[in-house]
């Protein structure tokens, strides 16, 4: 079989890595077409997965005119490489997935978290022939949606694929009793965060200050605006493929972005959601927020001061430890379930251990 994954962001490149590895191991030719975006070209080359560029994207603020220009550009290189490669099913999600499979008379597949319904959702949604999300999604995607116990990130943080390097303290710099934090500020560049606000920046300067009385402080900014100068701060320098490592070994993570936080909350390590004005309703982040493996907050005062309270609490990364491995074991390996439909063609119906017929929580409380 020829399977094609698309990778638009560096989430989308550890969703499928393992994935790719298994079915290249059962003698499937898989092609990864990526976008240049932040570090997502640095993951498929580090994970030394099968892949061309098709187009790139910017950290700057998002505009729709830079966008429309974008996507007819990449139009003409996704359209190349799909009759070129000629693929039996189709991954990713959003307009670039769906254009593919047509083009390429492929089912596609879907794989989805709990973002508001866009313009990615509106154009792809109708040529899915299979659509995969988390069971904690707020929303009915059709006859075609399929939802499994867990979330996209168990894809590559759940027990059985995931093992923490033991080296990742010595690389930061940081002594092996020495609390640290790390802080992940947005850049607010993609097209479902265009009405959206993170932190500020006099917000990122005190919170900064503030953690820096209890904690070494390292800063992820997507942006890569950030002046360190002032700060009691370090940049976030590891290859972005350690992230997940530095993650299980940090006392605490804060951000306004999405993923890091549930990716920190799988791994045990204590989670702060800022939603600032965010209003959307995320069936994940309530389901973590159940379990008590994250925090959210509307307010900036109200997130800063739970962080400076966890950091005093001597028992808060052993509570998140407990809870996560009482939620983990229990949730679906999501490389399992992409592997079979990729191998049945987009037909999930042959691993319906692995699926729920209906929204569900994936997670019950285990506070």
């Amino acid at each position: 079989m020829r399977i094609l994954v698309f990778a638009n962001t560096p989430a989308h490149v550890h969703l499928y890595r393992h994935a790719v590895s298994r079915l290249e191991s059962r003698g499937h030719e898989v092609l990864v077409l990526g976008r240049d975006y932040a570090c997502t070209r640095d993951l498929l080359e580090f994970f030394d997965l099968p892949h061309r560029i098709y187009g790139e994207h910017g950290t700057e603020t998002y505009s729709r005119l830079k966008f429309a220009s974008e996507i007819a550009s990449q139009f003409g290189t996704i359209a190349r490489t799909a009759r070129g490669f000629r693929p039996d099913v189709v991954f990713g999600r959003g307009p670039y997935a769906a254009f593919a499979g047509t083009l390429a008379r492929a089912p596609v597949v879907l794989v989805l978290d709990d973002e508001p319904g866009d313009f990615n959702y509106a154009v792809s949604r109708p040529f899915a022939d299979c659509i995969l999300s988390p069971a904690a999604t707020n929303r009915d995607l059709g006859d075609a949606h399929r939802t499994f116990d867990g979330f996209k990130e168990c894809a590559y943080l759940h027990p059985d694929v995931f093992e923490p390097a033991g080296d990742v303290r010595d690389r930061l710099g940081v002594d092996p009793d020495e609390p640290f934090v790390i802080l992940r500020f947005n850049a607010l560049d993609a097209l479902h965060d265009v009405v959206l606000e993170g932190f500020t920046r006099d917000q990122r300067g005190d919170l900064i200050r503030r953690l820096s009385e209890h904690a070494t402080v390292f800063v992820s900014d997507e942006g890569q605006a950030m002046d360190f100068e002032d700060l009691p701060a370090r940049p976030y320098d590891l290859h972005p493929a350690r992230i997940h490592d530095a993650l299980a070994e940090a006392s605490l993570l804060i951000a306004d972005t999405g993923t890091m936080v549930t990716e920190a909350g799988l791994l045990g390590t204590p989670a702060i959601r800022y939603r600032g004005n965010d209003d959307h309703e995320y069936g994940e982040f309530d389901a973590l927020e159940r379990a008590g493996l994250a925090d959210q907050f509307d307010e900036y005062e109200t997130a800063r001061d739970r962080a400076l309270e966890l950091l005093s609490d001597p028992d808060a990364k052993r509570r998140w430890r407990r809870r996560r491995e009482s939620s983990l074991d229990r949730l679906v390996n999501l490389t399992d379930l992409i592997v079979d439909v990729a191998e049945s063609r987009g037909d999930p119906e042959g691993r319906s251990d692995l699926l729920e017929d209906r929204p569900a929580s994936p997670i019950a409380s285990s506070r």
